[in-house]
């Protein structure tokens, strides 16, 4: 569609500006949508009034009978499919299946999660600001999950941290008109199958996740996951 919400075309929805800070603020925050309708590829989705996501997994103890009240080992069991919500404020344009890749709203027919016949995907990019990228300040330009922003400052240097969530599907979806609100919201919540990093990198058994007490190749450092394989010397220092 013509005169999108977050297009050049229209002089209101513009993008401003964020302060520079070491903690990471909202408005650096960007989700990304297949828009229906478009053949662009991935576009920042607008006006989203949160976004997060929630994750768990179980965590079961190993005892042994004649061993005295002891856990052995905790044994990560498998991990819930993790949960998005992305709540967003209804446009007569755009709606929220509009923005993740459904022919919704005056895009076409879908009304309701039964007309969902595909999963879609999204990408989330956490933009650093130049106090930590700045090669005389804080210089996370060369960090390993650091990754060139979608949107370039001047100099070419602004950095991000990218996550693409992969096959969603909406579990709920709701909005409501009420008679003491002006604005009506839009509130989603999203499964999804898969997380990956953006860079293209290569997932299984032998990925180097930190704190592998051995130092074999792929393996890091060998700088140990606890206390006790950290040879019970000094208490570690804190890192902020």
């Amino acid at each position: 569609m013509a005169n999108q919400p977050y297009s050049l075309a229209n002089y209101i929805y513009r993008m401003g500006s964020s302060p520079n800070t070491r903690v990471a603020v909202t408005q650096k925050n960007k989700v990304y949508g297949y828009m229906a309708g478009s053949s662009a590829g991935f576009q920042q989705i607008g006006v989203v009034s949160e976004f997060g996501w929630d994750e768990s997994r179980t965590i079961e103890p190993t005892r042994g009978v004649g061993f005295g009240d002891q856990i052995a080992e905790l044994v990560p069991s498998v991990t819930e499919p993790m949960t998005l919500t992305l709540n967003k404020t209804l446009l007569y344009a755009v709606n929220l299946f509009q923005v993740v890749g459904y022919k919704g709203g005056v895009e076409g027919l879908v009304r309701s999660l039964k007309h969902h016949r595909w999963p879609f995907d999204l990408k989330q990019e956490l933009v650093f600001s130049d106090i930590v990228t700045d090669s005389t300040i804080g210089d996370l330009s060369n960090a390993p999950g650091a990754q060139n922003a979608t949107v370039q400052n001047p100099a070419g240097t602004a950095k991000a941290l990218f996550t693409i969530y992969e096959a969603c599907w909406f579990n709920s979806y709701s909005a409501s008109f009420t008679s003491d609100a002006a604005i009506v919201a839009e509130n989603g919540s999203v499964t999804v199958t898969d997380i990956l990093d953006g860079q293209g990198t290569t997932y299984g058994e032998f990925i180097d996740s930190g704190l592998s007490p051995s130092s074999g190749a792929g393996l890091g450092p060998g700088k140990g996951y606890s206390y006790r394989f950290a040879g019970g010397g000094a208490q570690p220092n804190v890192q902020i």
